[in-house]
């Protein structure tokens, strides 16, 4: 797709109409925002490579980081997908064992085995804890939260059934490392984010593990377990305009310009509908005629791409343990204000 020029330093703004979206639409989001989403600090809408809506709110700004949770999958999911590109890791396929030679599992343990890159990308590898019902916090109590990990991977259920993991991806993370020789975070800052104009994220010492330094308000950076693997499925902090910049790197099918950063084929092949509306660590959608798919983070943190609109919606918000869906913010008052 030809651009007229790519925010790798600064984002542009232009007047909506110059967009093809309505602006009295547009002018409607502030007061939905402030009455029924009132947990949101920020949001960017990106239509054609332009800003079309900024906003920021609870006394942030474009240059505020926030914690975004879960999206921090989506990133780790490129990440792999560069590392196969790039010849560290063979392929998807390839079984999570060969990465951890020392770990040694039990002669009657076949299923674990077998587990691929694959399944951990889809979250269709078995664990013994009951669906949505993942004891996180226990696994942050470990001295090596990868062996704590292997040793439940396989355990209970069968390979190919959806179970959401987050220290699944923590072993994708882990994974990544091994193969790369430098965490997610180092990789990520040369690889993705300083190519795209992201910010460079800095290697925030950690302390301590308790639950504020790896979820609360003292989570700066990308935080990292006891051994300095970067966390798999949550501990990044972006801004909400860096949001948009991923998204709008994935609705380029991984192009930056003249440069490809990720592939097209892992573009494609993460993002291509399933019968479980999962892809590759990201969330698939189809609805009334539109497609997307989403990265999305507890509270409600969302990058949100559709394609075929040229739209990237990037939402940072304050933690809140029920949050109302945004996917009905983008449904009833942003998807409606493009008018081609």
């Amino acid at each position: 797709m030809q651009r007229d020029y790519w925010p790798t330093t600064q984002w542009k703004a232009l007047d909506p109409a110059n967009l093809h979206m309505d602006s009295e639409k547009l002018a409607e989001l502030e007061p939905t925002i402030k009455s029924e989403y009132s947990n949101i600090n920020g949001m960017v809408v990106v239509r054609n490579g332009y800003i079309a809506y900024e906003s920021y709110y609870n006394g942030y700004g474009p240059d505020d980081p926030h914690h975004v949770a879960s999206v921090t999958k989506s990133i780790l999911s490129a990440l792999i997908g560069i590392a196969i590109d790039a010849g560290y890791i063979k392929s998807v396929d390839q079984k999570v064992l060969d990465f951890f030679p020392e770990y040694v599992p039990d002669a009657a343990d076949r299923q674990k085995r077998e587990i691929t890159i694959r399944h951990l990308l889809t979250m269709t590898a078995p664990y013994p804890f009951e669906d949505w019902n993942e004891p996180l916090d226990k696994m942050c109590m470990q001295a090596d939260w990868v062996k704590y990990t292997l040793d439940m991977l396989g355990q209970q259920g069968s390979i190919g059934a959806f179970k959401y993991s987050t220290a699944g991806t923590h072993l994708l993370s882990a994974i990544l490392t091994r193969s790369t020789g430098t965490s997610a975070r180092a990789f990520a800052n040369e690889r993705l984010f300083k190519p795209i104009g992201m910010q460079e994220i800095p290697d925030y010492e950690m302390k301590s593990f308790g639950f504020e330094d790896l979820f609360g308000k003292n989570v700066k950076g990308w935080v990292n377990d006891p051994n300095g693997n970067s966390t798999g499925g949550w501990g990044l902090t972006l801004t909400p305009r860096d949001m948009a910049r991923f998204g709008f790197l994935y609705l380029n099918r991984g192009h930056w310009g003249h440069h490809p950063i990720v592939s097209e084929a892992w573009i494609d092949e993460s993002t291509a509908m399933t019968p479980i509306n999962y892809g590759y660590l990201w969330w698939l959608r189809e609805e009334d005629g539109i497609s997307a798919y989403s990265a999305l983070g507890d509270g409600g943190h969302v990058i949100c791409c559709i394609p075929e609109k040229d739209l990237v919606v990037a939402i940072a918000s304050e933690f809140l343990v029920h949050p109302r869906d945004r996917w009905t913010l983008i449904k009833e008052w942003i998807i409606p204000a493009v008018m081609d």
